[in-house]
């Protein structure tokens, strides 16, 4: 994926979590399946954000961009700053 498409998943993921709240609201979902689907869309917001941040430090240090790999969730979501 190159940056335009990450940056568009990532906007289609945001708009997929802002369906949900209002689903919730109108009720035509419950908390257990938002919930649910919330965890999995932030999981994918992460790894999309990882990805980006590795295409951008790739291109920065004059690496190709292109190599960055989607890395599995457990990895990314246990990074610590």
């Amino acid at each position: 994926m190159d940056q335009e498409q990450i940056l568009s998943r990532i906007a289609s993921m945001v708009d997929d979590e802002r369906t949900l709240r209002e689903s919730l609201a109108s009720g035509a979902i419950d908390e257990a399946t938002e919930r649910a689907r919330l965890d999995q869309l932030e999981r994918e917001l992460d790894r999309c954000w990882d990805l980006l941040r590795q295409r951008r430090a790739k291109a920065e240090f004059g690496e190709n961009p292109d190599e960055a790999r989607v890395r599995p969730a457990a990895e990314v979501e246990n990074y610590r700053s």
